[in-house]
């Protein structure tokens, strides 16, 4: 984890100089980029909440996400990551959503993806989103579960800085 604190400090200190609030719903990632944001002395000035969303019924229980809100969106992908941070974002009333979904190895999903994919997403009250998708091209499950907290944690950096 330490290797995701410079990036976690300086993003936490956008938000407190912006006044905002972030929400992250995490999958593969497995909790990292939650912790990273919760390292940060102060985070209850910028940090409302945190999930790991890695099952259906996590998604359901903990989002208050129906199957029937799935049609047509399947997870791993750009559309989920979105809706999942717009919802992590709208459910718990923060300015910022982050979420991330992928596959952290160290094989694929079964959707088809490899080990090394994610999919992560921002979303901002002011109707700002933006998605990315990462394949770092490794089984490595601890390495990819870095590498995605670092690129959701640089893709909110990122948004905050624009």
């Amino acid at each position: 984890m330490d290797t995701l604190l410079p990036l976690a400090a300086r993003t936490a200190q956008l938000l407190k100089d912006r006044n905002e609030t972030v929400s992250v719903a995490e999958s593969s990632a497995g909790g990292l980029i939650a912790a990273s944001l919760l390292a940060i002395p102060g985070a209850s000035a910028y940090f409302k909440a945190g999930a790991v969303v890695y099952t259906r019924p996590a998604r359901r229980m903990l989002m208050g996400m129906a199957d029937a809100d799935m049609k047509g969106v399947r997870s791993s992908s750009e559309p989920y990551a979105l809706m999942l941070a717009r919802t992590a974002r709208e459910r718990l009333d923060a300015d910022w959503g982050l979420s991330e979904t992928g596959a952290s190895g160290p094989t694929g999903n079964g959707y088809g993806d490899a080990a090394g994919h994610s999919c992560l997403a921002v979303s901002h009250r002011s109707g700002f989103e933006q998605v990315i998708t990462l394949e770092t091209g490794s089984n490595d499950r601890v390495g990819n579960m870095r590498a995605f907290s670092m690129a959701a944690l640089d893709l909110l950096h990122r948004a905050l800085t624009r």
